[in-house]
């Protein structure tokens, strides 16, 4: 695979706790997703925030390897629904942190039994470059899986 890179633009207005920004894609799929400091404590009420796209980040990575495995193993799916949950905790002396990332997936397939599904999801789990991340960060890393 060549080396992959990829942008996105941020732009802030004001201090962190009455201030808002937006993030933008720089393939230009998205733009203007807003944050604040109130919408990512509290209610979304709309907008985004940074442990949000991380979640859709590692949830997308995750799917897409899966998605390999079960081919590589002749059994390509036929949807993968794909839910990921991150988790960012007070940890002692180190400030907030994520500490941790879990991923559902509800796998319809065709000639796959759960044996060979769970095979499937910890290859993808090992070669998915989000979760290797996430773990060499310290996050606890959970991916479940079952037939749809």
């Amino acid at each position: 695979m060549p080396r992959i890179e990829r942008t996105a633009q941020v732009v802030w207005e004001g201090n962190v706790a009455r201030g808002a920004g937006s993030i933008a894609a720089g393939s230009g799929a998205f733009s203007d997703l807003g944050f604040s400091l109130a919408t990512r404590i509290g209610q979304p009420e709309g907008k985004t925030s940074p442990e949000e796209l991380l979640a859709g980040a590692h949830g997308g990575c995750l799917t897409m390897s899966l998605a390999s495995e079960l081919t590589q193993a002749g059994t390509p799916p036929g949807r993968l629904e794909v839910d990921c949950r991150i988790v960012m905790d007070e940890v002692e002396g180190q400030g907030h942190q994520v500490v941790a990332s879990h991923v559902e997936a509800s796998v319809a397939v065709d000639g796959l039994d759960d044996d060979a599904l769970q095979a499937a999801v910890e290859k993808a789990d090992e070669s998915c470059p989000f979760s290797a991340l996430l773990k060499r960060a310290g996050a606890a890393v959970s991916v479940s899986a079952r037939l749809a």
